[in-house]
């Protein structure tokens, strides 16, 4: 349809000659246009974040034209020219005037270079017309449109009001009482309209322009002076003003009918609503607990102490057993909740509940996965450290107890090497010298060992990350600084002693003999009361018994033991009697070595009092084991019968679960007591609880009489309950659907052998292909297209699966719909008659209740004749019925 040629009879489009007159003749009302159309302009291209300053300079390259022109007419316009040369702003403005004239609209004397060059007068021309075609044309009110249809509008809106009286677009509004009482017509709360006078209407406009703009989103495109100060303000001002009060009051006005709609919707649906933000509370509350747990879960830090990560085992205890089980119930009547909201929503014709992003069943399920997933590192994160800070504990007393030792070993050995006693000493006292030097490098030799054991206890610290690293590190340091400078004293002595050993030539055998023997006699015996005094740490009867057979190994050499010590003080004997018998100036003394019998005698006294105390230490440690392995049997044997009949239990529920025995409440009935047998056996549960706690306390890490771990059973446990609730839930909604549907026990038997037939993996759901399968062989022949809307009814959330459920909600309703549709297609044609259309009283006095009903249902969303409010046409009532595939 074209405005802008030849219908000269529409006076809202004056001819260009007209356009050049007013502007030649009023400045004033070329002011008015200027503020108008820039307002007006700003008020679409501020949706795509940008405005316009000076109407003839912004809009000559073409961007913001092409901008606007897509802003309003929310299409995409040919791609714009980017280049600053006049040619590019030439060709995007003739791609905005090409695309207006696209929409049937005869540009006259408008041309892109006056537009590039800034004329005036041709660029509000040019945005008069864009106004014009797109605000202002499709305006229609009882069969007028544009400027008469507005008009019309205007006229109807303010007739109620005093003082006004709208007959065209410019004097009438110049009091401000029109714009007001448009505002009060739609807005009342916004302008007390009493109070206005008409003799004041600077206050009348400015307090419309203010409300339009802060309240209607109506820029403001005028002053108030601007109105009042012209004798005649401009015609294409006010209209372009006043369409924006039209759009505004129009689009509330549709949206005010379509609430009126939403409120009987509302209350029909109050109740599942309110099942909807009982979800979504639950869920958010549930999620909120396991979003606050997990980070307590991922906590890693370990503790210096065993008593600080036993506390942090014993608040993981009181978690599993105080905080976790209510939240494992309130997951369990979520999932129930969810299940009987769908249900409801289906039996009403009502689209599938979806939760908000990140509430769904599902979404909960990987949360509680995850928090699981946590918990079982937690756990055994725990256990780790304990058993970590225990070999930490047993390292740091083991290195503490042979650093004691070996600090006393060498306590004095550097003043020993360090004394010059050779260089005054007798020719046998140079060759006891000597030889007592040699036991020295012997016994030296012999402690390196524990020089080793002790610098690989300090870097097992280490590596363990011990706390006291420091002090042991410390410690170890000067250990082996000393056992260096020991070293280079002895290699000096010795070279001292060898120098001297060339004056000497005689030497005590008997002394030397006794020397070597005493020294690894010595050394035995010392590392005998080491090992008697050692800690040990074991797990199992078995660790504990190779220990009893190594110390009575241990125990059958104490008789070699005994002869060797008294061979050795028989050497000593010896020397006594030829010193007393030849009178030999001995000085009472071996100066071969400081080891004296009476050190020997002490030493194994000793080792006889270790040795039963060694006994009666790993009898009480056999006897802790035993008991242990007591703890190990007694929590097999209730696991290997628990953890079958947990697994039993889930196969029976789910035989039950897919059986064709009996009526839906003979099986409800069944699960029922199902339900009451396992959750009378949840004392086993706690019993099993209480023993795996005390093998807990009791630091047992393994056990060889089951594979049943107690996480294992209770993750059975948890899904053995929450599958009967699932399962008695599903049966439940199985009769609420089957008593709303009217559908006899043949026909769900049948539903369900038919389902059983074609779920194929025998999982209680069919896969797609499975179900189109089902469907082909029931007589459904159907494209891609029905197929894909049949699945969006059955599994609304694309799970990709079909419950039974869903499939007896679809059977059900189609069998419904099918046969009340063509019931009512036919009463309609009947009732219509030649009018070919029917009204909703018609309907409720001519149908039966329940068809009127369910056609009133129906025709909710469409509408039907103009003149005929409230009415259906035959093409409408149909859609209504069967939907736009039908059509």
């Amino acid at each position: 349809m074209d405005h802008y040629d030849s219908q000269q009879t529409n006076d809202y489009m004056q001819p260009e000659e007209d356009w050049d007159r007013d502007l030649l003749l009023d400045p004033a009302w070329e002011k008015q246009q200027r503020k108008t159309f820039t307002a007006w302009c700003n008020s679409h291209l501020r949706k795509a974040g940008t405005q316009i300053e000076n109407i003839e300079e912004d809009f000559r390259d073409g961007l913001k034209l092409m901008l606007l022109l897509e802003v309003i007419s929310g299409e995409r316009l040919a791609k714009p020219e980017r280049g600053k040369m006049r040619v590019h702003k030439i060709s995007n403005v003739n791609k905005a005037l090409d695309f207006i004239a696209s929409k049937g609209v005869k540009l006259v004397s408008i041309g892109a270079e006056e537009i590039v060059d800034g004329n005036v007068k041709m660029t509000l021309g040019m945005i008069w017309t864009i106004i014009l075609r797109f605000a202002i044309q499709d305006i229609s009110v009882e069969e007028t449109s544009a400027k008469e249809g507005l008009l019309l509008w205007c006229q109807r809106k303010t007739a109620p009001y005093k003082n006004v009286n709208i007959q065209n677009f410019h004097i009438s509004w110049k009091d401000g009482l029109g714009f007001c009482a448009l505002i009060h017509r739609h807005r009342p709360e916004l302008i007390d309209y009493g109070k206005l006078r008409k003799d004041d209407p600077l206050t009348n406009l400015n307090t419309a322009f203010d409300v339009a703009e802060k309240y209607l989103d109506i820029p403001k495109m005028l002053d108030a002076e601007d109105i009042v100060g012209t004798a005649r303000p401009d015609e294409k001002a006010i209209m372009t003003y006043v369409s924006s009060f039209y759009h505004a009051f129009s689009g509330a006005q549709k949206a005010e009918t379509a609430a009126n709609r939403i409120c009987k919707v509302l209350a029909v649906n109050q109740e599942n609503e309110q099942l909807m933000e009982d979800y979504e509370k639950l869920a958010s509350d549930l999620l909120e607990w396991i979003r606050r747990t997990i980070p307590w879960l991922e906590n890693r830090v370990p503790e210096n102490t065993m008593h600080a990560m036993q506390q942090k085992l014993e608040d993981f205890r009181d978690y599993r057993r105080l905080h976790k089980p209510p939240k494992v119930q309130e997951k369990c009547q979520l999932e129930i909740n969810f299940n009987t909201l769908q249900t409801k929503l289906r039996l009403s014709n009502r689209p599938a509940f979806m939760p908000s992003e990140g509430r769904m069943v599902s979404d909960i399920n990987n949360a509680w996965g995850c928090l699981e997933q946590v918990e079982k590192g937690y756990e055994e994160w725990l256990l780790n450290e304990i058993r970590r800070l225990e070999r930490l504990d047993h390292l740091a007393e083991k290195f503490r107890q042979k650093a004691s030792i070996h600090e006393a070993w060498t306590d004095g050995k550097e003043a020993m090497l360090r004394q010059k006693d050779y260089e005054t000493a007798t020719l046998s006292e140079i060759k006891a010298l000597l030889k007592k030097h040699e036991a020295f490098e012997s016994d030296l030799a012999a402690h390196q060992d524990r020089v080793e054991q002790i610098a690989a206890i300090a870097q097992e610290l280490n590596e363990l990350d011990y706390y006291d690293s420091p002090s042991v590190n410390a410690r170890c340091q000067k250990i082996c600084d000393q056992w260096d400078n020991l070293g280079a004293l002895t290699q000096k002595r010795r070279e001292a002693l060898e120098r001297t050993e060339k004056l000497l030539e005689t030497i005590d055998q008997l002394y030397l003999e006794y020397a070597k023997r005493a020294a690894p006699f010595n050394n035995w015996m010392e590392g005998a009361m080491e090992d008697l005094q050692d800690t040990f740490i074991v797990h199992t009867i078995e660790e504990i018994q190779g220990l009893t057979t190594a110390h009575e190994q241990f125990k059958a050499t104490l008789p070699d033991a005994d002869k060797e010590r008294l061979a050795i003080l028989g050497i000593h004997n010896e020397v006594s009697k030829i010193v007393q018998t030849y009178h030999v100036n001995m000085a009472g003394t071996n100066p071969y070595t400081t080891i004296t019998p009476q050190e020997i005698n002490g030493k194994w006294d000793h080792v006889r009092q270790l040795v039963p105390r060694r006994d009666q230490a790993l009898t009480e440690e056999h006897a802790r084991q035993q008991h242990n392995e007591r703890l190990r049997k007694q929590f097999g044997a209730q696991a290997n019968v628990i953890g079958p009949w947990i697994q039993t239990k889930m196969e029976e529920i789910g035989r039950i679960s897919i059986e064709m025995h009996g009526t839906l409440e003979d099986q409800l009935s069944h699960l029922r007591q199902y339900e009451k047998s396992i959750v009378n056996y949840k004392p086993k549960i706690d019993q099993l609880e209480g023993d795996h706690q005390l093998i807990q306390e009791a630091l047992i890490f393994d056990n060889k009489h089951t594979n049943y771990t107690m996480e294992h059973i209770r993750v059975g446990w948890e899904q053995l309950l929450t599958t009967i609730a699932r399962t008695i839930n599903e049966v439940e909604n199985q009769i609420l659907t089957r008593d709303a549907k009217g559908i006899s026990q043949e026909q769900m038997n049948e539903f369900r052998a038919s389902f059983n037939h074609f779920d194929r993996k025998k999982t209680g759901m069919m896969d797609t292909d499975d179900f189109r399968a089902c469907l082909i062989s029931m007589g459904y022949n159907m494209g891609e297209a029905e197929f894909a809307r049949i699945m969006s009814i059955v599994d609304p959330n694309r799970l990709g699966v079909v419950t039974f459920q869903a499939f007896i909600d679809f059977m059900s309703r189609e069998t419904a719909d099918t046969d009340t549709a063509d019931q009512v297609m036919a009463s309609f044609k009947i009732l219509a008659g030649d009018k070919n259309y029917i009204t909703m009283e018609e309907l409720r006095r001519e149908l039966p209740p329940d068809q009127a009903e369910y056609c009133i249902a129906r025709m909710a969303p469409y509408t039907g004749p103009d003149s005929v409010p409230g009415a259906l046409d035959y093409m409408s009532f149909s859609t209504a019925l069967y939907g736009e595939s039908d059509l």
